[in-house]
């Protein structure tokens, strides 16, 4: 199968979290998560480069302290992708880019899946791709677990903090959970920061509505991999003990 070799990894890293402040810096095995998580994205062989997007002077020092190549943002960006924008336009990313959008609290990230999301580009009719998996019902009532739903074709349709869709009558559930990795094309990517906030976005905290409020189709590729953020302080015990178990 063709691979799309022209992608570049971005990780928008902000130190003013609302529950877990300074996240990005946060000790994991003696360096900082989001060493962890350009390390693993590095090893993707269709990424040419990764970098870090911050907005912070201590997120920036550690950084080239592990020789990571950072990127310095502005800091009012309303979300990651947009801070992701702003990387790519001084990185000066050619126009033909995949850029992918690496969220900075997944420090076991599978580097196969981001393989699986720029796989799709191959077609010039994608223009943006995300991650989903199946996942249980347990799982689907965590309102941190976002849900999605999809056609026939992989076009995601809508994506949910509630189980999406409503099972009425006792059928078998077939649960999809979203995994917030993306990878767009530089026109895409533009379109999204140009168009600013959509009402859904607002209403769920979720900014891959604004793509769809806009009819901005997302290509859903299933993968098998399980994604673990960490979402809180207490996060990191769990993330620790499963570092150390595949040492």
């Amino acid at each position: 199968m063709e691979k799309c070799y022209n992608c570049y990894g971005i990780i928008p890293a902000r130190y003013g979290s609302t529950r877990f402040p300074g996240k990005p810096l946060a000790d994991i095995s003696g360096k900082p998560m989001f060493w962890h998580v350009f390390t693993r994205a590095s090893k993707c062989p269709e990424l040419s480069q990764v970098f870090l997007a911050t907005d912070d002077e201590r997120i920036e020092s550690a950084a080239k302290a592990l020789d990571v190549p950072v990127v310095v943002t502005r800091s009012d960006h309303p979300s990651g992708t947009d801070r992701v924008l702003e990387a790519a336009t001084i990185l000066n990313l050619p126009e033909d880019a995949i850029v992918v959008n690496i969220q900075g609290d997944e420090p076991l990230l599978e580097p196969a899946m981001l393989t699986e999301l720029v796989g799709p580009f191959v077609s010039p009719d994608i223009e943006v791709t995300t991650l989903a998996r199946k996942i249980g019902r347990n799982e689907a009532g965590n309102i941190n677990q976002v849900k999605v739903v999809f056609s026939k074709t992989g076009k995601a349709l809508y994506f949910s903090r509630l189980p999406i869709p409503c099972y009425r009558d006792g059928q078998e559930e077939v649960l999809f959970g979203h995994i917030g990795l993306y990878a767009f094309r530089m026109n895409a990517l533009r379109k999204f920061v140009a168009l600013g906030q959509s009402r859904l976005e607002i209403a769920e905290k979720l900014e891959q509505l604004r793509l769809l409020e806009n009819d901005i189709p997302i290509h859903v590729v299933l993968t098998e991999h399980k994604s673990i953020g960490v979402d809180k302080p207490e996060d990191i015990k769990t993330i620790c003990k499963i570092l150390d178990e595949k040492m």
